[in-house]
């Protein structure tokens, strides 16, 4: 046994997992497509904070509206699909608006009342470890995720941010209620020591808070589903509902019905709970284990979705009217 720690423990130290640049969408590959959106389009890119190994989390604005709605991808370092869904949106929106084009027949003009704002990748500490790069890591810090990868040097299953928390399990909405096995910093399922933790969420909450949007998606990777429900208020009820079945009805994806005993913590149950506005969780690609959908699966995932967006704009003008 402890000739096999040792063997693992220089794989992780001394030969790195190598990745190869088409399979995954890394942080770099991310930095890279902003960059040249950002010079294309000239839009407003904001860093609204650091993570724990102090890397910038972007924000990018979308419209001239100054009502806006909010959309979120890799809260989870094995869900950077979503990261490339968001990138995708934003530049095909955002040719589109320039044009004076429709998106999948609703007008890009809805962004002169509705901004955009796209925050592609809240997690990429997470993300850099599960595509097996620790370069940003030292000696020690290395030694530290492993333990906390119950010493396999497999990454492909980590999900936690750079110090092992969850970060969809740090939120001030039924923080104390949620329930897990997890007690201390492991690669999933640990909501840390208290709500509100982990850096990434902080900056996440207080951006949130600033922009004040009428409508805020999470998007995972899993399943093809939605979930939109979290102790809504009555009279909120067919509003958010209806939403949330358009947006199943573009997506195909399944629509959840609310639970008596949903699970909070989230980020959409937070946003839900604080704005009493429609919140969703969206599961992009087929049902997988712990590990990220393949690159194979993008295509369609990005037909489901095109349109999501730019009809949540739309629909944010109902909202803001109410």
């Amino acid at each position: 046994m402890k000739k096999i720690m040792l063997v693992g423990l220089l794989a992780l130290l001394f030969f790195p997992e190598t990745i190869l640049a088409e399979t995954v969408y890394s942080p770099e590959r991310m930095e890279l497509d902003l960059k040249g959106i950002q010079e294309e389009y000239k839009l407003d890119v904001q860093i609204i904070g650091q993570t724990e190994k102090g890397k910038n989390i972007k924000a990018v604005k979308l419209g001239k509206g100054k009502n806006t709605i909010l959309l979120v991808g890799s809260h989870h370092g094995r869900e950077w699909l979503s990261s490339k869904l968001l990138v995708t949106m934003l530049e095909d929106y955002a040719a589109a608006y320039r044009m004076g084009k429709p998106v999948g027949g609703y007008p890009s003009e809805l962004l002169d009342q509705v901004s955009i704002w796209f925050i592609p990748m809240l997690n990429p500490d997470g993300v850099s470890i599960q595509q097996g790069d620790l370069s940003s890591l030292n000696v020690l810090e290395k030694v530290s995720i492993w333990k906390m990868n119950r010493y396999s040097n497999n990454w492909s299953r980590w999900k936690a941010n750079a110090k092992g928390v969850d970060l969809n399990r740090q939120y001030p909405a039924g923080w104390k209620e949620v329930m897990s096995h997890e007690t201390e910093p492991t690669y999933q399922f640990y909501k840390g020591e208290h709500p509100l933790q982990a850096a990434e969420v902080k900056a996440l909450v207080k951006f949130t808070k600033e922009i004040d949007p009428l409508i805020a998606v999470s998007y995972h990777t899993s399943g093809r589903e939605i979930f939109w429900h979290y102790h809504n208020k009555r009279g909120n009820m067919a509003r958010d509902y209806g939403i949330a079945k358009k947006t199943a009805d573009l997506t195909g994806y399944e629509l959840t019905f609310p639970e008596k005993e949903a699970v909070g913590s989230g980020f959409t149950d937070w946003f839900i709970t604080k704005f009493n506005r429609p919140g969703m969780t969206i599961e992009l690609s087929y049902l997988v284990d712990e590990t990220n959908p393949p690159m194979t699966v993008f295509p369609e995932e990005w037909e489901r979705n095109r349109s999501i967006g730019i009809m949540l704009a739309k629909e944010a003008n109902q909202v803001h009217n109410k």
